[in-house]
Order: structure tokens, then sequence, then C-alpha cells
């Protein structure tokens, strides 16, 4: 039994009976949700791009890795992409593919596939939805690292992508 109780643009709030591996059945609340591309953007230097960005939940500015949820029918390398472009005005002529976190999955079916962009050009002003509120900003990884420790840098999906293209050795 599926019960929808709220969608708003591409994400559902839906109740379900499941049936746990122990055989008990439970009530459960899912946020459904249809994926994301957060990309890593490496200037040719060596920085990082980022975006400082307003998130209206939190009512405050977050410094994060661009990233954005998969549109209809879009593959996570499009949406890669196409956030890049939309939140930074790059494009990248190297997008390679780095593995996948679960941010949220307490409460959320989300997966989001995390992206190394490189060989970089500034192509367009920033194409941001009506509740974005961008700046593109640039780092090094030093300071990067730095803004995690000092708590400037909160971003789940920035810290996990940032750390496993480190350990994998783009970074």
């Amino acid at each position: 039994m599926n019960k929808l109780i709220h969608t708003w643009k591409r994400i559902s709030l839906v109740e379900n009976q499941i049936i746990l591996p122990n055989n008990k059945t439970i009530e459960h609340t899912t946020i459904v949700h249809p994926g994301a591309a957060v990309i890593l953007p490496i200037t040719n230097s060596g920085d990082i791009v980022l975006v400082r960005q307003f998130r209206p939940s939190l009512r405050k500015w977050l410094l994060e890795l661009p990233a954005g949820t998969l549109e209809e029918n879009e593959t996570t390398t499009e949406c890669a992409m196409r956030e890049l472009k939309e939140e930074t005005g790059f494009t990248a002529s190297n997008l390679v593919a780095i593995g996948q976190v679960t941010p949220m999955a307490g409460f959320c079916d989300e997966i989001q596939h995390l992206f190394v962009a490189t060989e970089l050009t500034h192509s367009s002003e920033l194409n941001c939805d009506d509740d974005e509120v961008i700046e593109v900003v640039t780092m090094s990884l030093d300071e990067i690292e730095q803004c995690v420790i000092e708590d400037k840098i909160t971003d789940a999906k920035t810290i996990a992508c940032i750390s496993k293209a480190k350990l994998l050795g783009y970074l």
C-alpha cells in the first residue's frame, strides 16, 4: 500500500507498508527523490569551483559543490553537465564518474552521483532556477579543508565528494 502524502517539483512524500528482513511489517514514510549529480570542478590551476548558495530550508548561506536533481529522462552525466553550466557558467571537456553517496538513507531514497570535472571553460552566465541564489567561489583544496575543519563548509555532499576524489587521487 502506497499513500502519496505530498509532492513538490520531482520529489514526493510517500507512506508505505514495508516488510523488514525480520518479517515485521511497519508503516514507513519515505521522501522519494529522482537522484542528483554532484560535481567537483577543478580548474587548470588546481583550484576548486564551489557555489555559495542561500538555502531557504536553513535560512542561511552554504558553501558547497554545484549539484542538482535529475530531470525526467536525463542521465546522471547529462545532469552533471547541465548543473555545472547552470550554477557556475563552466563547461567541462572531461567528466569522470567517481561513485555515489546515499545522504539520508533513514528517510529518503535519494542517490547522489559524484563527478570530477576538469578541462573547464567559462562559457556562460549563471542560469539558476527561480528559487536559487548563487555566487561562484574558487578555492584551493587547502582552503576548503580548513573551511571543513572550522565548520564553514558543513554540506555533506561536498565533504563526501571531495573526500572520495582525494582518496581516488584526483586531488
